[in-house]
């Protein structure tokens, strides 16, 4: 069967902010397809806005885990919090290497970060697609992480 829409990969902090633009493909593409667009993105917008982002924890679902994945994280300077995909791997000693590197702790906030992913189904726009053009779906989708960022900044304690 024919899939239509899209996937899309927006990077966000733990304060709720998204910090990269989004990185759209189609649905019918893998989810490590949008990874590299999308740490470069981060990489640009923290250069634009002189973040420092460096050894920071950036988490990922099972979807991204891989080693190249891993290895692009680490030379930008990032620890990275993947979480390891057993594969159908039975044997506990295999297991138990996979989730070597791997804190739990640190994974659990990710919470915050599929929070803010929620957030954008506030506005209807995105939840049911009107619009044909992907530039312009595209635009809304920028313009709801902005609204959900300025709220973030300027909201009342």
């Amino acid at each position: 069967k024919h899939q239509r829409g899209e996937k899309a990969l927006a990077i966000a902090d733990n304060n709720g902010n998204f910090l990269a633009p989004v990185i759209v493909k189609p649905v019918n593409k893998h989810d490590n397809t949008l990874f590299l667009d999308s740490v470069y993105n981060l990489l640009e917008m923290a250069d634009a806005l002189q973040l420092s982002i460096e050894h920071s924890y950036i988490t990922f679902d099972s979807a991204f885990d891989s080693e190249l994945n891993r290895a692009t994280l680490r030379y930008h300077r990032f620890y990275p919090m993947i979480k390891p995909n057993p594969r159908n791997t039975k044997d506990p000693v295999k297991l138990e290497k996979m989730f070597e590197g791997f804190d739990e702790e640190i994974y659990k906030e990710r919470f915050t970060v599929e929070r803010c992913f929620a957030w954008q189904h506030v506005y209807r726009k995105l939840v049911i697609r009107y619009e044909k053009l992907q530039v312009t779906y595209l635009g809304f989708r920028h313009l709801a992480y902005s609204m959900i960022n300025f709220r973030s900044v300027f909201a009342p304690f």
